[in-house]
């Protein structure tokens, strides 16, 4: 089998070109750095348990986007629709917001105007991923804030469940990613929840002859449908990504694919390709090699499009840019 070989390449050729960041940058300038994250993570995630997959989901999409440049967390204005309230972002924790920003605002007092936003981000999510029981991988420090953020950049580059796996593997390497890199990083659907309104064509509507998809577990279908009946009506009716083990960030979202148990159209469509499945089956019977695959597609995803030195900024407040926009 190739896959394991592909595999060992891959985290041979890690190609971090915009490796001005360092573990240590704030060994001098802001020592509790690390400290302070971890302590304030860990309370959040203690009172709100879906902070982890949260953040998570909060990272892909700040750094799919014009970089890990936190220009997620830039709130609109009377003369800018930010990438925030773009609609594919309406959905996104308010619990991984606030984790971020108590951060923030702690790191504010100890050490004022040195530490952005988006390292915060980085830090936080690799923080939360690892206390739920996935995988530790080092976090690379020195990220600027972005000074740009618009709502109308964000569409055409983040994943969509009803994309075709010719579009979704298209558009992740049109950002440097490969096919086992795009696999493992949605691996990330072992934690957390997708909105109803994500997932209900699949049940109500699949084709006219045929409401529910066929590939689909009958007794999961069911179950999605009592769950979703009233979809229409309340926007916020959502279902587990991972039925099985929800709240752990583990190898069975990939065992779940191969009985049915896939929630999104896209998440299925992993194990009706080709290219897909060999790497699923890999993940779904080696929890070591998805851990590995998806630290590195981790550490990747985090040196995505960056910004260091003058190309961005430090900002005071995460919602907000130091300087008006024009």
């Amino acid at each position: 089998m190739a896959v394991p070989i592909l595999l060992l390449l891959l985290f041979f050729s890690i190609p971090f070109s915009e490796s001005k960041l360092d573990e240590d940058y704030y060994k001098q300038t802001c020592p509790d750095f690390q400290k302070i994250v971890r302590e304030t993570v860990t309370l959040k995630q203690a009172a709100q348990p879906a902070t982890a997959a949260g953040t998570l989901r909060l990272f892909f999409h700040d750094c799919m986007v014009e970089g890990c440049d936190a220009s997620v967390f830039i709130a609109s204005n009377h003369v800018n629709k930010a990438e925030r309230d773009a609609d594919i972002n309406q959905s996104l924790s308010g619990d991984a917001f606030e984790v971020v920003v108590r951060a923030k605002t702690a790191l504010e007092l100890t050490c004022p105007g040195i530490v952005s936003c988006a390292d915060i981000l980085a830090e936080a999510t690799r923080d939360l991923v690892t206390m739920v029981g996935g995988p530790f991988y080092p976090v690379k420090l020195g990220r600027r804030d972005g000074q740009v953020s618009l709502a109308s950049k964000v569409d055409a580059n983040l994943p969509k469940t009803n994309q075709t796996m010719d579009e979704i593997i298209k558009l992740f390497a049109d950002k440097g990613f490969t096919i086992e890199e795009m696999v493992a990083l949605t691996g990330g659907h072992t934690i957390g929840f997708s909105h109803c309104k994500e997932f209900t064509d699949r049940l109500f509507h699949y084709s006219p002859t045929t409401p529910t998809d066929p590939v689909i577990n009958p007794r999961f279908a069911e179950g999605l449908k009592k769950t979703c009946a009233n979809y229409t009506t309340n926007p916020a009716m959502s279902a587990f990504n991972d039925v099985i083990t929800p709240g752990k960030f583990d190898n069975i979202y990939y065992q779940n694919l191969k009985r049915g148990l896939g929630l999104l159209s896209s998440d299925h469509a992993l194990v009706k390709d080709p290219r897909t499945l060999p790497l699923v089956e890999l993940y779904s019977k080696n929890q070591e090699a998805f851990f590995k695959a998806f630290a590195h597609a981790m550490e990747k995803l985090g040196h995505h499009e960056i910004k260091t030195g003058q190309q961005g900024e430090v900002r005071r407040r995460c919602d907000a840019f130091n300087t008006i926009q024009a």
